[in-house]
């Protein structure tokens, strides 16, 4: 697991993922370690841009210097996600997970317009009441299933792979 090195607050630490361009990076970097330059090129964003936001996953410890390779007579660094770094921020409060679903469900925008057509999908969306055995035991499932997509990532367009989007958010909701 991936160690914080910032030492910005915990609200700090919530904005660097609260961006929909550095939640594409994470996506990215899950399957395949990459510099800048090729994130960059891959998300069709300046490289400037890119940098900015891979310093500040960096810096956050959510991002790994995989390696360094030669490029045109200088060094390139290659980043890499660790999915499991994710529980450095599992401490949050009720406000700032607002934060990041809300980013999510602007990402899920984003990619809902790249929906293929293909009728292997699977839509759930729901607000339930449903008993606590019930609850843990999804709970479990959606994270299993999470770690399962995250270990079998590839790089981009790799032969024989899908891009396929999984977006879970399941939380209790408060009473009113």
């Amino acid at each position: 697991m991936l160690t914080r090195v910032s030492d910005d607050s915990p609200i700090d630490d919530l904005r660097v993922l609260a961006h929909p361009l550095r939640l594409r990076i994470l996506s990215l970097l899950t399957g395949a370690a990459m510099s800048a330059a090729e994130i960059a090129r891959e998300l069709d964003e300046t490289q400037a841009n890119v940098s900015y936001h891979v310093r500040r996953l960096h810096a956050a410890g959510l991002l790994a210097i995989d390696d360094e390779v030669q490029v045109r007579g200088g060094r390139a660094k290659r980043y890499r996600h660790d999915h499991a770094s994710g529980p450095t921020f599992a401490q949050r409060e009720a406000d700032e997970e607002r934060v990041l679903i809300t980013t999510m469900a602007q990402e899920l925008r984003r990619r809902a317009g790249q929906l293929a057509d293909d009728d292997r999908r699977a839509l759930v969306d729901a607000e339930l009441w449903v008993d606590e055995d019930l609850w843990q035991r999804a709970l479990a499932t959606v994270k299993a299933l999470g770690q399962e997509l995250h270990d079998a990532a590839k790089p981009p367009r790799t032969p024989g792979t899908r891009h396929v989007n999984a977006t879970a958010a399941l939380f209790p909701m408060a009473d009113e």
